[in-house]
């Protein structure tokens, strides 16, 4: 599967194409599902030759995982991840913002919550915390992913709270 995965980057760094995105869900709600060590010396070796890939075309590397993966957020950091597409508020954004300016988050508010349960008040502040934790520098993507019992009136308070704090 490495190969194949190898290959298949290498092909799609040919193109035209400014990014590259592999993806792998290693988090529960709480925590990872293996050791960080085991996670380190078997898996990271790996997504390093991923994001060597798209370094040596020019390209930029996003990764994605669901759950609580904040122990391995340095290892991808290490390794050359632009952009991790992950599940924020499992691991809170004020406890990731110390790796602000190494990676851009490219996190959602709370689907499981928030955006089902959430008042307009809880919406807006959940967006202003990954804006004040990820906004500085392209520290952040601002993302709302939604699915079914999402209230659409949330929804669209998150890109309307987006737009007033970045001034769009």
């Amino acid at each position: 599967m490495h190969d194949f995965y190898k290959r298949l980057l290498e092909v799609w760094a040919g193109t035209d194409v400014d990014g590259l995105f592999f993806m792998d869900d290693w988090g529960t709600q709480l925590n990872l599902l293996i050791s960080p060590d085991t996670w380190k010396a078997l898996f990271m070796p790996m997504y390093r030759d991923y994001s060597d890939i798209a370094k040596k075309y020019g390209k930029k590397i996003f990764f994605h995982s669901d759950g609580n993966i904040e122990k391995i957020i340095p290892y991808l950091i290490d390794i050359g991840i632009d952009a991790v597409n992950s599940q924020v508020f499992c691991m809170g954004p004020e406890n990731l913002a110390q790796y602000q300016g190494k990676i851009t988050f490219w996190g959602e508010v709370d689907r499981q919550n928030i955006l089902p349960y959430g008042s307009k008040d809880d919406v807006k502040g959940a967006v202003k915390r990954l804006y004040d934790a990820f906004w500085k520098n392209g520290g952040a993507i601002a993302q709302c992913e939604f699915g079914i019992g999402a209230d659409p009136n949330n929804v669209y308070t998150v890109f309307e709270t987006w737009d007033q704090l970045t001034g769009n």
